[in-house]
């Protein structure tokens, strides 16, 4: 048996880099497979997240709606089986917990729903519920029980130095999660806890460890687990490797530190218990030394590899695509398959989110009811714009014989005269629709005959770059009215096509207006965008020459004389949101010389004001380059301040 734990960092862009979840999976090549910091929530859950053949999860997702937490941790444990529903495997648990308090609203094994109950766990009863449900909200945990052991999922809290919320949320943690331990291991069940702990137990577990390394808390409380310091627990990978050096887990991701393996080893295998022989009670007998067959690192999923571009030769420029930890891996031998059992309720496959919610009779009632609501609403809807749609176009006809008679041509002559009985036509049409409408009810037919009609009448998508002739008065209401003659005529189904001889016989003095028109707006447009034309060169090539300036004043690293990189404060305090500029190179050891020179210089207030205006594109180009010039001067002149 096979089990490794991993840090996804998001297990969504996991899944996308591999192809599938399946694929990130089999590429694991293990029986149980603990993920950490999955940053999902239960709304995120999909299928192709947590559902892949051959495999049953588990997981715990972050409750709180903290700032900062929603989506942030979350834990998820796949187990490789050949049976979904029955098997006698050791890898298909036999009973599955979300948490570790107990008080989670999560079903335990295969409990029949009424014994389902929130009870706080063994060990846990001196806390309230409340503080229990805050430890367990983070979604940091999950535990499976395969009959031979009890598996822990952990992702440890990670607290800074002087962050002491989150200092004391990790103690809890930690506390508590050692009193379920210690009561589990009284009860003589194995366990393994394995995970991402945010803990490098030792100096030789860290890259830099200072000269307080050993006096944290965290260490102290690490150390003293182990079975060396009178604890209950192998350091897996310790009792197999005792003296490797830079055997690391973990590396920041902003710094490039895996480029020179500048890092820690946070991510761990813990195993407590006897082993299965029947004299395991002997100290020459223990689980690791009987039964783990090989523990290591599996570096091969370092984001950073040999051949790689070095970090200050474009490397930045190139995203590294993984997680910032590796796998670990532990090997088992002479593992008993155990008694037939079901899969847990817990798994993934059974989650509402997945497999969807059933609906009740309530639920369906009320359905009907707003169907029933949203058809009546469409009913009225459909007509009020009936009564809008008709209203509007017996007034545009009222209108148009109007204007028509009042442009200076014979009342009775030539504007209908081309027209014809056409014209007459659809007056008549649309007098006899309006009689009709006042005198029935609304029905189908006359809804379908409205819709047609407003449908006609909308605008298209050339009509609507073509220049509006409402400015002219007089003159240009000849045009609309024929104009809306015609949509009257396509609305009814007449067909009426007024050619551009009608328009010209009814009106000749329109057409040479519009050509007069045109022809001067069509100059003034280009002349207007020749102008913005000019204006957007000019703001662009004086907006270049800033930057180039400003690019010639980043400042250089001491180490190396190379440009250094900007970063920007994002820790709440006196100095959130302050620039400050270090060296380009990957973090490494100070003896390495093409590692970080350690340089460090912070910005003047006028980069600040640089990175103001460099967002503000609507100041004028001319103020905007002579401020900046000032400031620019401003900085040089103070840049020894801060160098």
């Amino acid at each position: 048996m096979k089990i490794v734990t991993y840090n996804i960092n998001g297990l969504r862009p996991r899944v996308s880099q591999f192809g599938s979840l399946l694929k990130l999976l089999d590429s694991l090549d293990a029986d149980i497979i603990c993920l950490q910091e999955t940053k999902l929530s239960r709304q995120d859950l999909t299928a192709d997240l947590v559902v892949a053949d051959g495999y049953e999860c588990f997981f715990s997702c972050t409750r709180t709606s903290d700032k900062g937490r929603i989506s942030y941790s979350g834990v998820a444990t796949f187990c490789r089986v050949k049976s979904a529903f029955t098997s006698n495997e050791v890898a298909l648990p036999i009973a599955a917990e979300e948490g570790f308090t107990g008080i989670l609203d999560s079903s335990k094994g295969s409990r029949s729903r009424e014994d389902k109950r929130t009870e706080k766990a063994g060990g846990l009863e001196e806390f309230s519920k409340e503080e229990l449900l805050k430890i367990d909200s983070e979604g940091r945990c999950v535990i499976t029980d395969h009959g031979h052991f009890v598996l822990f999922n952990i992702y440890g809290p990670r607290a800074v130095s002087d962050d002491m919320d989150r200092i004391q949320f990790k103690d809890t943690f930690f506390k508590m999660l050692q009193k379920r331990w210690n009561f589990l291991l009284r009860q003589g069940r194995r366990i393994f806890v394995v995970g991402d702990l945010n803990i490098a137990p030792a100096a030789i577990d860290s890259c830099n460890p200072g000269p307080d390394f050993d006096k944290n808390q965290f260490r102290r409380w690490f150390r003293n687990l182990l079975v060396e310091n009178g604890g209950d627990f192998f350091d897996v990978f310790r009792a197999k490797h005792p003296e490797r050096r830079e055997a690391f887990t973990h590396w920041p991701q902003n710094t490039g530190a895996e480029e020179f393996n500048y890092g820690s080893r946070i991510d761990h295998i813990l195993s407590g218990g006897v082993c299965f022989h029947e004299d395991g009670g002997q100290k020459c007998h223990n689980f690791v030394t009987c039964h783990v067959k090989e523990c290591d690192i599996m570096s091969q999923f370092k984001r950073w590899r040999p051949g790689n571009s070095p970090r200050w030769k474009a490397g930045r420029s190139i995203k590294l695509e993984g997680s910032d930890h590796v796998p670990v891996y532990m090997s088992l031998v002479e593992i008993p398959d155990i008694v037939q059992h079901n899969t847990p309720s817990l798994s993934a496959r059974y989650a509402p989110e997945v497999r969807g919610f059933q609906q009740t009779i309530v639920s369906m009632m009320m359905k009907r009811q707003v169907e029933k609501q949203i058809e009546t609403y469409e009913d009225s809807s459909s007509f009020s714009e009936e009564n809008i749609t008709v209203g509007s176009c017996i007034e545009n006809l009222k209108r148009s014989s109007y204007d028509c008679n009042t442009s200076g041509s014979p009342s009775e002559g030539s504007c209908f005269a081309s027209g014809g009985s056409s014209s007459v036509t659809a007056h008549s049409k649309m007098t006899a629709f309006q009689t009709d409408r006042a005198n029935s009810t609304p029905g189908k037919g006359i809804r379908k005959k409205a819709r047609h009609s407003q449908s006609s009448q909308q605008l298209s998508l050339k009509s609507f770059f073509q220049k509006s002739s409402t400015s002219v008065v007089g003159h240009d209401r000849t045009g609309s009215a024929i104009n809306d003659l015609a949509e009257m005529a396509k609305s009814d189904n007449t067909p009426i096509e007024p050619t551009m001889a009608e328009q010209e016989s009814c009106c000749p003095e329109q057409s040479q207006l519009n050509d007069c028109i045109s022809t001067q707006d069509e100059g003034d447009l280009n002349a207007c965008c020749s102008s913005e034309a000019d204006k957007s060169n000019v703001a662009f090539l004086e907006w270049q020459r800033i930057r180039q300036l400003m690019q010639n004043s980043i400042p250089l690293c001491k180490g190396h004389r190379e440009q250094c990189v900007s970063r920007i404060v994002k820790k709440e305090g006196p100095n959130f949101g302050r620039r400050f500029y270090v060296c380009a190179r990957a973090e490494g050891p100070a003896s390495n010389p093409d590692s970080n020179c350690g340089y460090f210089n912070a910005e003047g207030r006028s980069w600040q004001l640089y990175q103001v205006f460099d967002d503000k594109a609507g100041i004028l180009p001319a103020l905007r380059s002579r401020v900046l010039w000032l400031l620019m001067v401003i900085d040089n002149r103070c840049k020894d301040k801060f160098m």
